[in-house]
């Protein structure tokens, strides 16, 4: 987990040492004391500074520490009970819920005070939760994931003190209640299991929670309303993204987003930014996906989305109950000779696009006519398809499906004119896009 271990190279030996004893097993008696984490820091240089906050949950609390400049590393863990096993089976039980002694979701961080004071972490701290919630974050209600800095010098317990009271000021100027954050003297440090540490990087499909209040310790110029008149007519999509770094808003983005070209215009936007909306999805997750219509939520979905499930519930909402949303998801076929077969049959030059994704998927200078009653081409737009095969029906065929979304479009075969393929293709899921059109 030496994340910036380059900042303090001479000391790596020293890193090495000191965290070799920092991960101790939970189950283990021997925990890690504040004692111990100063004299084994400070002896090989005199830089290195370690506390441990909570605030609530550890997993996105340890990634947007370890992603400050100076941190050398954040370590997940638990602190500041007794009585009750170190352990996460053990704390996060029922029965502990409202136990002033259980154990809190801490994060043990060690950083290097020449590139970042206590003072800045301890307002960063401030920042990225709600102080004010009493043993609670959001929807993560118990006393484990209460608000707590936890010490290991007199002289951070003083900054501390300083630090929350700066910040109390603030949140009382912009009408918050009393911070609940507790500073005491670190007693012992339990390391979390394994599985705990570098969570959102081994586990890329769910969300960043942001509880924050959105006061911050330097005033920030006040940005103009924006301006969200497009989306009350009409469908959209809006993604909600995090203030700062968020590791599945990078993820959506990579594999949805980026690449969405569809007809419904989608929207990037900070929970801060969802004026004269009408949601009914909590907006403290990123991402969040909402479809609207006319400026009103439809469907919402807290975290995220891999792109089978984002089309999956797009194709409902844009199709509906229809011929194409059974071809796209159920893999049937048009009727011969449909509807919109006879209107794409003779289109003029141009490509056909995905229905969902708006991705160019077949051009018009392949299209010819088989007689079949389908859309016939001889060929795909480069990279647009996928082939897989298709052995139903006592059958052995090559399916063909839209690389952007997913979706079922038909089949190819062998038949094509002058020993060409044939891409036999179901109308319904196409879009026709003029070349005179095309970005």
């Amino acid at each position: 987990m030496f994340k910036k271990l380059m900042l303090v190279a001479t000391a790596s030996a020293a890193l090495i040492a000191l965290f070799s004893v920092a991960k101790v097993n939970p189950t283990d008696t021997n925990a890690v004391s504040a004692t111990q984490m100063q004299n084994q820091a400070m002896p090989a240089t005199k830089q290195l500074e370690t506390v441990v906050l909570g605030a609530g949950c550890f997993w996105g609390a340890e990634k947007r520490y370890a992603a400050i400049p100076g941190v050398l590393d954040a370590v997940s863990g638990y602190a500041d009970g007794k009585g009750i096993a170190p352990r996460y089976e053990v704390i996060t039980q029922a029965k502990y819920r409202q136990d002033p002694n259980n154990f809190a979701e801490v994060v043990q961080v060690t950083f290097n005070p020449t590139v970042v004071s206590l003072e800045t972490l301890l307002q960063k701290y401030f920042e990225t939760h709600d102080p004010t919630q009493l043993n609670r974050q959001g929807n993560d209600i118990g006393t484990q994931y209460r608000s707590t800095i936890l010490t290991t010098t007199v002289q951070q317990q003083a900054t501390a003190e300083r630090v929350k009271a700066q910040y109390q000021s603030l949140l009382t100027l912009a009408g918050y209640g009393e911070i609940t954050t507790k500073i005491k003297t670190l007693s012992e440090f339990y390391p979390a299991e394994d599985y705990h540490q570098d969570y959102l990087v081994k586990n890329p499909d769910g969300y960043c929670p942001d509880h924050s209040t959105g006061v911050k310790f330097q005033a920030q110029p006040e940005k103009p309303a924006t301006d969200n008149s497009a989306l009350m007519q009409g469908k959209h999509i809006v993604v909600i993204n995090a203030e700062d770094y968020c590791p599945y808003c990078e993820k959506f983005k990579k594999d949805v987003s980026n690449q969405y070209q569809g007809q419904i215009p989608m929207h990037q936007r900070l929970a801060s930014e969802l004026n004269g909306l009408s949601l009914k999805t909590p907006t403290f997750a990123t991402p969040t996906i909402l479809f609207l219509e006319n400026g009103t939520e439809v469907f919402g979905h807290q975290g995220y989305l891999n792109r089978d499930e984002f089309y999956h519930a797009l194709g409902r909402w844009q199709l509906g109950d229809s011929e194409a949303f059974n071809v796209a998801f159920d893999e049937g076929t048009d009727g011969r000779f449909c509807k919109q077969y006879e209107i794409f049959k003779n289109t003029p030059d141009g490509v056909f696009v995905d229905k969902l994704s708006g991705a160019p998927l077949f051009d018009t200078r392949d299209r010819f006519d088989s007689g079949t009653g389908w859309l016939s081409f001889t060929n795909t737009v480069k990279d647009a398809v996928i082939e897989k095969a298709d052995n139903r029906y006592g059958m052995q065929r090559v399916e063909i499906r839209s690389k952007s979304s997913g979706i079922h479009l038909g089949h190819v075969f062998p038949d094509g004119p002058n020993g060409m393929p044939r891409y036999c293709i179901n109308a319904t899921v196409l879009d026709f896009v003029p070349r005179t059109q095309l970005k």
